[in-house]
């Protein structure tokens, strides 16, 4: 099975990250402009937390606030989980799975290096078992 340096090769390793200080509502223009469900939280050069859709649809109406005038910080999901470049995308797979989550921030010791998404992990499934079916379907016919 792939890693994700793999996936990271493929799309690249764009980062999308914002300071904790930022409004929520900022934060949302800006996954909005990108299409992208996950912004990273960065803070004086390290990864602080997460914030996801999911962290605004259940954080912020539930707790009475406004998107406007609430720091990021008081939404986002802080120490996110990790993985490695040398992770397998069955190690990503299952971690995203046991802890309900859909992105994964990629880092290399303190530096981020990248952040893969469910949807990154199950085309990279998709493209790795279509690689095996064209292997047997060769070894069959030759």
């Amino acid at each position: 099975m792939g890693k994700v340096r793999d996936i990271l090769k493929s799309k690249g390793g764009a980062v999308f990250s914002v300071e904790p200080t930022i409004t929520v509502y900022k934060a949302i223009e800006q996954m909005c402009d990108r299409n992208i469900g996950g912004l990273l939280i960065v803070e004086n050069g390290k990864l602080a937390g997460i914030f996801t859709e999911r962290d605004y649809a259940r954080k912020l109406i539930l707790k009475g606030k406004s998107s406007k005038d609430t720091p990021i910080r008081e939404l986002m999901t802080p120490s996110p989980f990790t993985v490695t470049a040398d992770n397998t995308i069955e190690d990503c797979m299952n971690l995203m799975t046991q802890k309900h989550i859909r992105h994964l921030p990629v880092v290399d010791g303190d530096k981020l290096v990248g952040v893969i998404s469910i949807g990154d992990v199950v085309k990279q499934i998709i493209e790795d078992q279509k690689s095996i079916i064209e292997h047997l379907e060769h070894y069959i016919t030759s």
